[in-house]
């Protein structure tokens, strides 16, 4: 199916599934345990052994030799497989660093050894007794800041429209400072884990943790050298990606060299430790903006300049992504650098660019609403535009941003904030109130799926992955939908590389992708169930397939019929700036004594197209409110300059934000249509509930004492010797 013009009505506007709060298909078999995830394949390699992986100890250069004889004669050991032994394997889709083979060290943690053995204790503890001797690369120089200062104002602008310079000239308010955030982890619950049976050498079987089941079929059959067609990969239950599983990770590659030399399947999970430093994480960021406004508060420049590492040929995080877009203003000027360091991969991570972007921008927009003596609701409603201020010729396919603000302003009680920074007081706790805007792209990708009508149950079949997300539920949905279908009669078949290639989940552009495909799908099923009966222009309800006045059940159709498509998208999209909106609004307590801060309650205000689910949309935008507090507060990788490493690559030394941190959420949708973006007029909302949340965590907190932090996270040592005298 070729999407071509925009969608006016169909059948989704009169929906009795689709925007429904429908609780997940998948959540039995999630909250009894008995969803089989990566690690636990034991229902399709009961005999497999154990594997376990070493990371280099070095930050960058190679190896000279292993000794890895003490591991071979350890007990219940099956196998051992070192880098050594090897050659370099190729690299995957998107992977910077190789994954395996050679001697050279890219970054610390990268894989240099596996070994396979009979139980996971063996495995572990003959790993510890491989021999490695290393010589350092060169030392390196990792810091960032310095970095920034020696690139600033280098380089053609990523992004220049008007005169910036006579715009900051003219200007009757500037504001003009750096802002900082650290290097942080995804941090999800499961491992990168896979269990791989390559025991014959011939074809290879993949149970995996992974997003994106195309990518990763491809990327392992490249990185092997061998026929995609000899490979199959399964993924049906990903416990957590947030981006660091859109890409072949070491673990599925240390599980299959373990399979062939051990000659059995092997299941392999990466230590914690190993999940920070040897995949990938969002790299930190140096930023300065400049704003420039008339008195009227209209912006007349926006300039932002950013800074991230990442290893030679990677993306680093370019947290400019939402500027020359965001915000309306006479001028603008942005640039991001991409610096190289040989620190672990940097990659996406959920909401990549904006998600940092936002983190300094929204403060910035504060500050300058503080100088204008301004309400920051008003100011950024001031500032809002419905075309794309850098191509003031492509207009918005729908923005209701405004509609975001004044919404979450009334529901929060905005009016009644606290408005003197610093002067309020609950007992020992400063209140404060913050607002941030939120904005992320809505991209949208091909996606197929199959669907086959068999004896009245409805199967659907696409390699879509689900990580949580909710995209078993709202496809089930879709199908049932546009088949006049219950939901009770659709059967997913997902995550399986032998189904239709898909979008695969990752960027906010799954649910939008995949249910459009799901919808091509079915309606090719249509058309040929109406082409077999004879039948002219029928519509299907309630389970029947009705034209004129022939009625027939579904159910009733007793030969097996299936059809197979793909949402295709149409050049008119370009014609279009596609995004989302959302405003977030936030209360804090701090303690006037500690410095403790304590979020009391977040409200955002989502604005992204037909929500498809509003109970599985809710989740994943409070999902991501917590991450934003996480990031406001606590998250920080720490960085080992000298060794090139991140110290507290654990789950107790990197704090993330959890339930009990943020005893009061809530989500508006304004559940617009956007008929640009897709069939179902939806787009998606899974990062936006990201984006702004830490911002709004440290305006409110700016609210609270008067003192502004710009340096990620907010933690009570970078403000304490600021509170005002006991």
């Amino acid at each position: 199916m070729k999407f071509n013009s925009p969608v006016e009505t169909n059948l989704f506007d009169d929906a009795k599934i689709i925007g429904k709060p429908t609780q997940r298909v998948d959540g039995p078999l999630k909250v009894t345990g008995t969803a089989p995830y990566a690690y636990e394949r034991n229902d399709a390699a009961p005999d497999a052994l154990y594997g376990y992986p070493l990371g280099a100890a070095i930050g960058h250069g190679r190896i000279t030799a292993m000794d890895a004889e003490a591991a071979r004669n350890a007990p219940g050991v099956r196998a051992v497989v070192t880098t050594l032994d090897i050659d370099p394997l190729e690299k995957g889709m998107n992977n910077v660093a190789r994954l395996f083979g050679g001697n050279e060290v890219q970054h610390y943690h990268q894989a240099i050894a596996v070994v396979v053995a009979e139980t996971f204790e063996q495995a572990r503890a003959a790993a510890a007794r491989i021999d490695v001797t290393y010589e350092e690369g060169e030392a390196a120089d990792l810091d960032l800041d310095a970095a920034f200062r020696r690139v600033e104002g280098s380089g053609e602008p990523d992004t220049l429209f008007g005169d910036v310079d006579a715009a900051f000239r003219d200007a009757a308010v500037v504001t003009d400072q750096m802002y900082h955030t650290p290097g942080e982890s995804h941090t999800m619950m499961e491992p990168h884990a896979s269990t791989v049976d390559w025991s014959d050498g011939g074809d290879m079987t993949v149970w995996t943790s992974n997003q994106m089941i195309n990518w990763n079929h491809q990327s392992i059959a490249t990185t092997f050298g061998i026929e995609p067609e000899r490979i199959r990969v399964e993924s049906p239950y990903v416990g957590g990606g947030f981006g660091a599983k859109l890409w072949l990770r070491a673990d599925a590659v240390l599980a299959a060299l373990g399979s062939r030399a051990a000659g059995v399947p092997v299941k392999l999970a990466l230590p914690r430790p190993m999940v920070m430093n040897n995949t990938t994480h969002r790299s930190a960021t140096v930023q300065r903006i400049r704003l420039a406004a008339n008195p009227d508060g209209t912006l007349k420049g926006i300039w932002h300049e950013a800074a991230a590492y990442c290893l030679p040929g990677g993306r680093g995080e370019n947290a400019t992504a939402q500027t020359p877009i965001f915000y309306a203003g006479e001028t603008r000027r942005v640039k991001n650098h991409v610096l190289d360091m040989p620190l672990p991969e940097t990659a996406d991570m959920r909401a990549p660019g904006e998600a940092s972007g936002l983190m300094a921008l929204e403060i910035a927009m504060d500050e300058m609403a503080e100088a204008l003596e301004m309400d920051p609701v008003r100011f950024r409603i001031i500032n809002d535009t419905q075309v794309n201020p850098s191509d003031p010729d492509i207009p918005f396919s729908d923005r209701h941003f405004v509609e975001c603000l004044e919404r979450g302003a009334e529901a929060f009680g905005w009016a009644e904030r606290n408005t003197s920074a610093g002067g309020r007081r609950d007992g020992d706790w400063l209140i404060g109130h913050g607002v941030a805007g939120a904005y992320r792209g809505a991209l949208v990708l091909p996606s197929g799926a199959r669907a086959i009508l068999d004896g009245g149950k409805l199967i659907i079949e696409t390699d879509m992955t689900d990580i949580g997300t909710g995209s078993y539920t709202i496809l089930a949905q879709t199908a049932a939908e546009t088949m006049g279908m219950s939901l009770d009669d659709v059967e997913m078949r997902m995550a399986h590389s032998a189904y239709p290639v898909s979008s695969g989940s990752g960027g906010q552009f799954g649910a939008p992708s995949s249910t459009s495909g799901v919808y091509a799908a079915c309606m090719a099923l249509r058309e040929k169930i109406a082409g077999n009966l004879g039948l002219q222009d029928p519509t299907f309800a309630d389970g029947n397939v009705v034209s004129g006045e022939t009625r027939m059940s579904l159910s009733d159709i007793n030969e097996e019929v299936s059809a197979e498509d793909a949402i295709e998208w149409g050049d008119f999209q370009d014609g279009y700036a596609m995004g989302t909106f959302g405003a977030h609004f936030v209360e804090v307590g701090v303690h006037a004594y500690t410095g403790e801060t304590r979020v009391r309650r977040m409200l955002a205000v989502c604005d992204a197209g037909r929500i498809l689910n509003p109970v599985t949309a809710r989740s994943q935008v409070i999902g991501g409110m917590v991450m934003g507090v996480g990031a406001a507060l606590s998250e920080d990788m720490a960085l080992d300059r000298g060794r090139g490493f991140f110290a507290n690559h654990d789950m107790a030394s990197y704090e993330v934000a959890v339930h009990a941190d943020i005893p009061d959420q809530q989500v508006i949708f304004l559940d617009t249509l956007d008929g640009v973006a897709t069939p179902l007029k939806a787009k998606g909302v899974g990062e936006l509930g990201l984006c702004g949340a830490a911002p709004a965590v440290a305006n409110a907190m700016y609210n609270a004492t008067g003192i502004r932090v710009r340096d990620y996270p907010l933690t009570m040592d970078k403000f304490i010797d600021q509170l005002p005298s006991i």
